[in-house]
């Protein structure tokens, strides 16, 4: 494939309103994940997973990408986005409106149908005074044992000035009042965030650690008449900048620049409804924050901590039917080597669909057991706490074996684990690099070198997920293992560019981020343009949001070729508009499973080329990061994964469509996830 782009379509031909706003268009994906969390068909316990879901959600979008739109505003640096809105802080308080409404739907969701439905399962967050006083002494002496030797009081008064507030925390906002007399007194009480957010009562039922807080306050401030008491939550921008090319070692940076972070401006402050005034102005002046980012939640804050009640229920009647992975069904013989079979042809495994513990984790662990292997080389983004993978590594290592690991310390909210895992890797012996200067390394990528014989056989992992166990059963991804040669020498030269220096190579059957996923995407797209109503363009991503590409779609519908989009996330391209995208339809697929996956298809028939690979569509994956695509060559692969694209877009199956207003519309209809489940378990039976 040519290095160099075709000529997008001039945007001087295309209407300004062609793009969607981007940050709303992530609050549209919580959204939808706050209706799989209203709707009633939902199994119950899976409805709070979901409202869990959608509240961590929400505080990473606050923490980093308002957080960015925030401070591009307060710093005076252009705001202006391609959806064209005329002033920065329009948007900003389009942001805040929208995401102000669906705070008060998420509360109501669980105040009104969630809460009441599951004390009527008996899984009850109780209130203090519905409690008998045998449960209200129990408790008592529970607060007197683990939480009143780990809390401290705060006052705020000339020689007590105001607390820092880390992000995230929950805190008790107290006013008191001395009974001799004098003004009301203001304090803080920080909830400890090392202790379960819900004290378990037995028997499904729980109480919130900070309203068994609020009920001892007394114990706290003994000899103080407290006046009024109300729980608030800041969140913080947690964005890190590293400035790499004046570091010399980048661990050491990340390390002070992740120090910071927890000083990050405040962004959010959400408060109890019934908050009082006074104590209000009180929290906004000394946060130094703007009224506009006060957001009032009713009832219980911080669902997240729903998580808790979802993990500790036993109620299998409440959730999804379990799911065990099955083993891809041409990696079942476990008396054959994996190489073996992988020498057969290419295997492609579906995750959670095929099993990742039998396929990708036993490729790494057969690799670092097997004493005809060399070499190992793998890059690690995100992995779990007690990873296997890692292990493997570490064994291959220690049995002399030559391993090379890209770790990306950098990737958001997981770098204190990342820098972790790197010196575990390091004092293994293991080759450590932290891929390019200025560069996320995001592409998901395994090499084996393996001694056959007289030859040196490549063999090889391109995926679009982590090389995490855990999340493998969570979320939807697909991995390619073959031993193909074109392959096997692509992933070599970009691991060799990653641990050295060279100018970019050309590829086989990759296409690598930041030269080539832009460039080979647009090339794509023009020659299915050329064909008009014969062509055929395909994507399933995480988000849609580059507008080069986008315009490229545009050009592509209004030449006549069909377009189908699968985005679980942001989509700026507005569809179904007509002289525009007429061609063109987007649906989002939601469920059980986390869809994560990205592929990509071009043209009908035999001439069909399949891709995928670690890149979405977006600017900072096109542009900055590394990224890698691979094509999918063998035929039984290119079925599975036409099947799978055949199944989302069916009309039959369920989901949400895009109106050309940027609305979207829920649809009733077969679980796409669902028919993959039932083919994932025909094909174990």
């Amino acid at each position: 494939m040519s290095s160099s782009a075709p000529p997008a379509a001039p945007a001087a031909d295309l209407p300004d309103d062609r793009f969607l706003n981007r940050e709303l268009s992530w609050l549209d994906f919580n959204a939808r994940v706050l209706a799989l969390g209203e709707d009633p068909a939902t199994p119950l316990l899976e409805r709070a997973k979901f409202l869990a879901i959608f509240a961590t959600n929400l505080d990473e979008f606050f923490m980093v990408r308002f957080a960015a739109l925030q401070r591009r505003w307060q710093t005076g640096l252009p705001l202006r986005g391609a959806d064209r809105k005329p002033a920065a802080r329009q948007q900003l308080d389009l942001v805040t409106s929208w995401a102000a409404e669906l705070v008060a739907r998420h509360a109501a969701c669980f105040e009104e149908h969630v809460r009441p439905e599951l004390e009527n399962a008996g899984i009850v967050v109780e209130r203090w005074s519905k409690l008998s006083e045998e449960e209200q002494a129990r408790l008592h002496e529970y607060f007197l044992e683990h939480l009143f030797p780990v809390l401290t009081p705060l006052a705020v008064d000339p020689a007590h000035p105001f607390p820092y507030i880390s992000g995230l925390s929950l805190n008790l906002a107290v006013v008191l009042r001395d009974p001799d007399g004098g003004p009301d007194l203001f304090a803080r009480v920080k909830v400890p965030a090392n202790v379960p957010r819900f004290t378990g009562l037995g028997g499904g039922r729980y109480i919130a650690v900070d309203e068994l807080i609020a009920v001892h306050l007394d114990r706290l401030f003994p000899g103080m008449s407290i006046v009024e008491h109300h729980l608030f939550r800041v969140t913080r921008n947690a964005e890190v900048e590293i400035e790499e090319d004046r570091d010399e070692d980048l661990l050491q940076a990340l390390e002070r620049e992740l120090a910071r972070r927890r000083f990050g401006p405040p962004v959010r402050l959400e408060v109890a409804e019934g908050i009082s005034p006074d104590v209000l102005e009180t929290l906004v002046r000394e946060l130094d924050m703007d009224e506009r980012d006060v957001y009032r939640v009713p009832g219980l804050p911080d669902l997240s901590a729903l998580w808790q009640i979802y993990e500790e229920a036993d109620r299998p009647e409440l959730k999804e039917p379990s799911f065990v992975p099955p083993t891809h069904p041409r990696l079942r013989d476990g008396e054959r080597s994996i190489f073996s079979v992988i020498r057969d042809g290419d295997i492609l495994v579906h995750h959670p669909y095929h099993s990742f513990s039998t396929s990708v984790q036993r490729f790494i662990e057969q690799a670092a057991a097997d004493p005809n292997v060399l070499a190992i080389k793998q890059t690690l983004y995100r992995t779990s706490g007690d990873s296997p993978i890692v292990d493997a590594l570490v064994d291959a290592a220690e049995a002399g074996k030559q391993v090379v690991v890209v770790v990306e310390v950098k990737a958001r909210f997981d770098e204190w684990a990342n820098i972790g895992w790197a010196r575990t890797l390091e004092r293994a012996g293991c080759h450590v690099v932290y891929g390019l200067v200025g560069l996320k390394t995001h592409a998901k990528i395994a090499l084996v070198v393996r001694e056959e014989g007289a030859i040196l056989r490549r063999y090889c992992h391109v995926g679009t997920g982590n090389y995490h166990p855990k999340t493998a059963r969570l979320y939807e991804d697909f991995g390619l293992l073959t031993a193909a040669p074109e392959v096997g020498e692509d992933v070599t030269e970009l691991f060799n560019r990653l641990t050295g220096y060279g100018r970019p190579p050309s590829y086989r059957r990759l296409l690598v981020a930041p030269e080539g996923v832009r460039s080979g995407l647009l090339e794509l797209i023009e020659g299915q343009a050329r064909r008009g109503r014969r062509g055929l363009i395909q994507m399933k991503v995480n988000s849609l949001v580059d507008e080069d590409v986008v315009d490229a779609l545009y050009a592509a519908s209004r030449a006549g070729t069909q377009v189908d989009l699968v985005v679980r996330g942001m989509c700026t391209l507005r569809p179904g508009v007509r002289g525009l995208s007429d061609r063109i339809r987007v649906r989002s697929v939601l469920g059980r499973f986390l869809e994560h996956s990205r592929v990509f298809r071009f043209g009908q028939g035999a001439v069909a080329q399949w891709w995928l690979g670690s890149a979405d569509v977006m600017r900072r994956n096109l542009d900055q990061r590394v990224e890698a695509l691979v094509r999918v060559a063998d035929p039984a692969s290119v079925q599975q994964l036409s099947a799978m694209m055949e199944l989302y877009l069916a009309d039959e199956s369920g989901g949400f469509d895009l109106a050309p207003d940027g609305v979207w519309h829920r649809r009733t209809g077969r679980d796409p996830q669902l028919g993959l489940l039932t083919g994932a378990t025909a094909q174990n039976t």
